[in-house]
């Protein structure tokens, strides 16, 4: 583990998101420097051809431009045989330096042109590299609040109060420190509760949207967040070592570990290039003219392989992004034409990712009265459930009574009177100590489901209680389905809730496969583990805790409503709405647009190949050649701008 760890240094931080962004360019302009001097010098060649007094430099003109730019092509293309890089640039190089040899600067100019456009084009579809560990190491915290060792009995509210804390760059703090988390303050290390109680926003590290109460005793761990009251903790790993840690470096693991993709075009230039190779030893066997040698390289210069996919890609993620998909490269799009497995977070993806009223049950009178007065007292918390129970009566159309003399029990409940009676909201063990014949009354009800409650009592009598939970989204089923259809056969649901919680809901929606009690280092030993048979994997997820399996799997998609930069910085795909359903039309989209690109590819080298035979033949001379295979690049381009249409 880097000791680096998640820490920065002290200072402005830049903004996540800041050096690029969906719209940048994601090639320099350096890059764009060579296909615009090379349509330069043709053109400038084409107006001294038309003036009597320069014709005479319109060769050496050509013939000096093909070589200053033709050079650093031929260059790198050699550079890259040499360090075993066999791609589809082999066969251009070569007809660069035959026209060079052979004094043919047009055939050249053409095929420069055509090569480094097509680079520029596929560097455009390849699109931005991610940010995600950048994004991770801003979001870290920065400083602890460490209390001084001649205060070892100060808790955290005399802390507070009394200023006995020091700020200390968190990479500073040892085991057995004590620190200070204030609320709404990251905690930045690993640590044991020894003073205070509160409840953590622990979404970041599980992905569950329900706050984890702790108190004395309790082990917390980097990267949640105290939502109510001060709490002092002693380390018990230092920030380099914890848990968010460990995220910052499973995510930055996985994507030095992935191997880059082979480009679509090189994958036919293995069997292309030799084809060329031949007919090329055979136009010399036949003829010993060094010039139809050129004529069928200028003719066989894979353009259709360098322009094809680039742009069936940029199509392919313009159309995409009218549905809300956002392609962050074109690797991506790729990637996922090619996926037979799905993997699933649960909490945010397959459910909506925040508690709902599940159901109200009363024990006296009706369900709507326990709502209706449960929601009056709720309406002065800030707490999650409150918000919830307060959404359901709204939807449900009761008016609410005034509620006066509202107090809330942080992490337990909240009280207040109505209409002259103590009304108390939360867990039992607030009943009990507030309304002690009421929470005897509970007790001798039948045992209720499994799931999170909150008690409703007035004064001494039981109203009834309120379930909560975190409601699956709808649609899901034709949803798989669907993926079924499109290939994507097998599907396993990974989570960080309880398995007792996981199973029943991959059951329901037809997941087969499902595992809980997941910490994140745990997702991404699975989604490796199915890369080892050979399965190519598809990760959805939505919290800071799938980044690093967002970044491990052959294609991430994440759903931005919820988890926002880091999970959508650690993925290839990103989708806008909060609607998971659309990852199939993201496959979907993914496979039309490489099954376009392969027919683009297959016609545009179809009639390379028959141009190759007639020019073998002698009937094509090098300047034409060139020509013919710009109206062939345009056909390619035509067929594959087809993916950017919806299909009809």
């Amino acid at each position: 583990m880097s000791s680096a760890g998640p820490q920065l240094p002290a200072g402005r931080a830049e903004r996540p998101g800041s050096r690029k962004g969906f719209g940048a360019l994601p090639f320099s302009l350096s890059e764009a420097r060579t296909p615009a001097l090379t349509l330069a010098a043709l053109l400038t060649g084409g107006i001294l051809a038309l003036i009597p007094a320069t014709r005479g430099w319109v060769h050496p003109f050509l013939l000096g431009a093909l070589i200053l730019l033709g050079a650093p092509v031929v260059i790198r293309t050699t550079r890259g045989l040499l360090q075993g890089k066999f791609a589809a640039d082999v066969v251009a190089m070569l007809a660069i330096l035959m026209a060079m040899i052979l004094r043919e600067p047009i055939a050249g100019l053409v095929i420069v042109l055509m090569q480094t456009g097509g680079e520029l084009l596929e560097r455009y579809a390849e699109g931005r590299a991610s940010d995600a560990v950048r994004e991770l190491e801003a979001a870290a915290p920065r400083i602890a609040h460490r209390l001084p060792a001649r205060a070892p009995h100060a808790t955290g509210e005399q802390a507070v109060a009394n200023g006995q804390t020091e700020d200390v760059a968190a990479d500073r703090i040892g085991i057995d420190d004590r620190i200070l988390v204030r609320p709404g303050e990251m905690v930045p290390c690993d640590g044991i509760v020894v003073d205070g109680s509160s409840s953590l926003d622990t979404s970041r590290v599980t992905g569950e949207p329900l706050p984890e109460r702790v108190d004395d005793g309790s082990s917390v761990r980097s990267g949640v967040v105290n939502l109510e009251s001060p709490i002092v903790l002693r380390v018990t790993a230092p920030a380099s070592e914890s848990l968010y840690a460990r995220i910052v470096e499973l995510v930055r693991t996985a994507q030095s570990e992935k191997s880059p993709i082979q480009r679509l075009a090189d994958r036919w230039a293995i069997w292309f290039t030799p084809i060329t190779l031949l007919a090329c030893a055979l136009a010399w066997w036949l003829s010993g003219d060094a010039t139809r040698v050129l004529a069928v390289l200028v003719v066989a210069t894979p353009c259709p392989l360098l322009l094809a996919t680039p742009v069936a890609i940029i199509g392919g993620i313009n159309r995409a992004a009218r549905r809300q998909i956002i392609v962050r490269n074109g690797t991506a799009l790729e990637q996922i034409a090619t996926v037979d497995t799905a993997v699933f977070d649960k909490t945010g993806t397959l459910t909506i990712g925040r508690p709902e009223v599940a159901d109200v049950t009363a024990v006296t009178g009706e369900a709507d009265d326990v709502l209706r007065l449960a929601s009056a007292v709720e309406v002065g918390s800030g707490h999650l459930l409150a918000r919830s129970t307060v959404d359901h009566a709204i939807a449900r159309r009761l008016v609410l009574p005034r509620a006066d003399e509202i107090r809330e029990y942080p992490g337990r409940g909240v009280t207040g009177m109505i209409e002259g009676r103590r009304i108390t909201v939360g867990a039992t063990t607030l009943i009990r100590e507030l309304h002690p014949a009421a929470a005897d009354a509970f007790d001798a009800q039948p045992p209720p489901a499994a799931g999170l409650r909150a008690y409703v009592a007035a004064d001494d009598a039981a109203l009834g209680s309120i379930r909560y939970a975190d409601r699956i989204r709808e649609g899901l089923k034709p949803f798989l389905a669907r993926l079924t259809a499109l290939g994507v056969g097998r599907t396993v649901l990974l989570s960080g809730d309880h398995e007792a919680n996981v199973a029943p809901i991959a059951q329901e929606i037809g997941i087969t496969e499902a595992r809980g009690d997941l910490l994140p280092e745990d997702k991404v030993d699975a989604v490796r583990a199915l890369e080892r048979e050979g399965h190519r994997v598809l990760m959805v997820g939505d919290g800071t805790n799938d980044a690093p399996a967002l970044s491990a799997a052959t294609v991430g998609v994440a759903l931005a409503a919820h988890g926002g930069g880091i999970s959508a910085e650690a993925a290839g795909i990103v989708l806008l709405a909060d609607d998971v359903t659309r990852v199939a039309e993201a496959v979907e989209i993914g496979q039309r647009t490489v099954r376009i690109a392969r027919q683009s590819i297959a016609a545009g080298l179809a009639l390379s190949g028959t141009a190759m035979v007639i020019a073998a033949f002698g009937y094509i001379p090098p300047t034409a050649g060139a020509f013919i295979q710009e109206g062939i690049d345009v056909a390619v381009i035509l067929n594959a701008l087809r993916a950017a249409r919806d299909p009809s």
